[in-house]
């Protein structure tokens, strides 16, 4: 009997110890994701010099051409995940970013390196949904919150060490010849290097077990029309949450896009100082914020607040909003850094809540078409207009580069408030679907 016990045991241990492993693979998946998404930010300077472009086209590179396809593709791409096998939708949507990344790196004008761009944003569009979903099925919902903020927390990692490996990859790297293709700027050869971890992921994600899909709602089919019908049931819940999160997307992707060329430009940092200052506080405050927005959720579970997913974003903006504006409006470079740092502990505290909300009301055999309609909406709003938002303030309200903290604080200042407003009005909706869970 005992023999039994300590069998169940060691059982239940090796389990937890896999699913662990699981988001491992996982992490390291979405870290080399935003290492292949972000280095572009690092690289402005040179890539306006030799594609000969604004701040408004290097926007659109950065945002608009990336979440097209990455919005789009996300809802076919949902309806894979909740019904093939989730481990080849994520390698193969790792081995196509890595390559579209490495052909950024060949394009020799705007619409090349727009439609290469376009090509990242199909590829990364495989990889959440059916993270979601796999991490949904190894954790059980108490961990779940926790699991995907420590996933999520590896876009700000993967975003620090893009900015740290890019600036000492651009002080490093010298020009050089591509068989085949001809010569290549740094810039360029910046882009083919960092593209090639991909394919080892893709290796790695390939040797990781299918788990068998948990809180499934009998009688129902994974199709869209099952989604809305589902959805439908609590319209505010859904709506309301997703559209919230919208706008402090809308935040932190304006910021996140800007902030490197923003102490370039203000204090005159070179890529390499940006990599190390900026880099190493978005990676250790980003991983920080997001890590405790996931232990707070648990104990406001805990304490009975079945609404903790959205309060932690109204908690999150408290700490962002006035940081964010008085770094961007600092006149010194360390108290500029010293109000990002708090702001991007801040913005990044709520994700993994944001991501868990609508996995708990959603039956399983919909998470992954939920995730991408969450995914388009948030990528829709914060990566489409949020770096060209600020991009637009900068050549035209102040007509003047010098102005990026300006831009930066203005964005802050409206789009902040709004989500704050709205995370407010769906808390009771959202804690009327929580109680209604029959699944």
């Amino acid at each position: 009997m005992a023999d039994q016990q300590n069998t169940g045991e060691n059982s239940t241990e090796q389990s937890r110890f896999y699913s662990w492993f699981v988001l491992g693979v996982l992490i390291l998946a979405y870290m080399i994701s935003f290492i292949d998404r972000q280095a572009l930010t690092l690289l402005v300077k040179p890539i306006r010099a030799s594609l000969h472009i604004s701040d408004t086209q290097l926007s659109l590179l950065h945002g608009f051409a990336f979440a097209l396809f990455y919005t789009i593709m996300g809802i076919p791409i949902g309806r894979m995940v909740d019904q093939k096998r989730r481990t080849w939708i994520i390698a193969i949507g790792i081995v196509v970013w890595s390559a579209m990344t490495a052909v950024c790196g060949l394009a020799r004008n705007f619409t090349q390196m727009f439609l290469a761009r376009i090509g990242v944003g199909v590829g990364e569009a495989a990889l959440s949904p059916g993270a979601y979903s796999l991490l949904g099925d190894y954790f059980p919902p108490r961990q779940l919150p926790m699991a995907l903020s420590i996933y999520t927390a590896a876009a700000y990692a993967g975003s620090g060490l893009a900015i740290m490996i890019g600036g000492a990859l651009i002080s490093l790297m010298p020009a050089i010849t591509l068989p085949g293709y001809g010569p290549l700027e740094p810039w360029q050869a910046v882009f083919v290097a960092i593209a090639l971890p991909g394919i080892l992921v893709a290796l790695a994600i390939l040797c990781v077990r299918e788990p068998a899909r948990t809180s499934v709602k009998r009688g129902i089919e994974p199709s869209f029309s099952e989604l809305l019908k589902h959805m439908r049931l609590h319209p505010r819940a859904y709506l309301v949450t997703i559209l919230g999160y919208s706008l402090s997307s809308l935040m932190w992707n304006g910021a996140l896009a800007w902030l490197p060329t923003f102490f370039i430009r203000t204090f005159q940092w070179t890529p390499a100082e940006v990599g190390l200052r900026y880099g190493l506080t978005l990676m250790l405050f980003g991983t920080a914020g997001i890590v405790l927005g996931g232990l707070i959720i648990a104990r406001l579970r805990d304490a009975g607040r079945t609404d903790a997913n959205l309060l932690i974003g109204l908690i999150a903006l408290v700490i962002a909003l006035p940081a964010g504006v008085a770094g961007m409006m600092a006149t010194s470079q360390w108290s500029a850094l010293t109000g990002v740092a708090v702001f991007l502990f801040g913005s990044c505290m709520p994700w993994g809540g944001a991501v868990a909300a609508l996995q708990e009301i959603t039956p399983n055999q919909m998470r992954g078409q939920v995730s991408a309609i969450y995914l388009f909406s948030i990528s829709f709003v914060g990566l489409g207009f949020g770096p060209t938002v600020v991009a637009y303030f900068t050549d035209h309200l102040f007509g003047n580069d010098a102005a990026l903290g300006h831009s930066l604080a203005v964005m802050l200042l409206l789009s902040a408030p709004l989500s704050a407003v709205i995370l407010l009005l769906a808390r009771a909706p959202y804690r009327k679907a929580i109680a209604a869970i029959d699944f």
